[in-house]
């Protein structure tokens, strides 16, 4: 796959006209974005709507987990959208994602991921709401539920990818947050990689974000993003 269809750009931004700034400033160089919670909310479905008439894959980050109704609906309304993937919390169990996956079959090019455990928690944030063992066993955990679920792939950090690449398969989507550049601060991310050693270990996407939405030029940062990639 080339460099520029793995890298993900996160657009976690409160507002819809500093997204569509970014979006505009990164033009051609960016193919793939990622729409989470807070923009969503803030600048409304029309966004995805629009991002997917420039020809651009969007990955709805919605990390669904509710009753298998009403993420079968969520999901339906992310394939109306347009959307590429959208996110299932693997937590919700094999049921709720297994109806994810049913709904997305009436969408074409609409995968359905499962999110293992954030790239904020670390063994303690588990141990605190009641998961015993590491997070390299729940990562391992929930990703065989989603795989039983008939997911198209997970979302996990880069520092379970090798892991999961040998557990999930050669043609499974593993798409990795928490990306940073060599010698960045990974900021909130408690598992975090370069974008090369996530792709190196066997993931298919990456997904970045302050790296390249918060530079002074986004397009000459995630050149860099994708030089790092083949570096």
């Amino acid at each position: 796959m080339e460099p520029t269809n793995q890298v993900i750009v996160a657009l976690d931004c409160d507002n819809r006209r500093t997204a569509e700034d970014i979006v505009d400033r990164l033009g051609d160089e960016c193919l793939f974005y990622k729409v989470g919670l807070e923009l969503l909310t803030a600048a409304g479905p029309e966004l995805v709507q629009q991002l997917v008439a420039q020809g651009k894959e969007v990955f709805l980050d919605l990390k669904l987990f509710e009753i298998p109704n009403s993420v079968a609906g969520a999901v339906r309304a992310a394939g109306t959208l347009g959307a590429s993937m959208v996110t299932v919390h693997g937590m919700g169990g094999v049921a709720i994602m297994a109806a994810a996956v049913a709904a997305a079959r009436d969408f074409e090019g609409l995968s359905v991921l499962g999110l293992t455990v954030v790239t904020s928690m670390t063994d303690a944030d588990l141990a605190d709401v009641g998961v015993g063992g590491s997070t390299e066993d729940q990562v391992a955990r929930l990703s065989r539920l989603a795989r039983e679920a008939g997911c198209h792939g997970v979302i996990a950090s880069p520092q379970e990818v090798a892991a999961l690449r040998g557990l999930l398969g050669a043609d499974a989507l593993i798409v990795t947050p928490g990306v940073t550049l060599p010698g960045e601060s990974p900021a909130e991310h408690a598992r975090p990689g370069t974008p090369r050693a996530a792709v190196a270990a066997g993931a298919s996407h990456v997904v970045v974000g302050r790296t390249v939405t918060r530079a002074a030029d986004p397009a000459v940062a995630l050149r860099r993003v994708h030089a790092n990639l083949i570096a």
